[in-house]
């Protein structure tokens, strides 16, 4: 079975329906903002994944969440 990474955002207030769809993850909803954030942060932890020459099914949880994090931090650098 093929997993996938799924995002949720429901802030938007705008009456717009968001959804990006890409080969290993899914985001739905979401501000104009908060939707892009979201697909930047999957596409670096997808692009991470790749030159790492890993995939979802082979990374343990803690590495998934690690990754997800520090996308995360340089989408949002503090």
């Amino acid at each position: 079975m093929k997993s996938k990474l799924y995002g949720l955002a429901l802030d938007a207030k705008d009456g717009q329906t968001r959804i990006t769809r890409a080969e290993n993850f899914e985001l739905v909803g979401g501000s104009k903002e908060t939707h892009e954030k979201m697909r930047e942060v999957a596409t670096k932890v997808d692009e991470g994944l790749k030159k790492a020459g890993k995939n979802l099914e082979s990374v343990s949880n803690r590495e998934l969440v690690e990754r997800i994090v520090d996308a995360c931090e340089r989408v949002n650098p503090r």
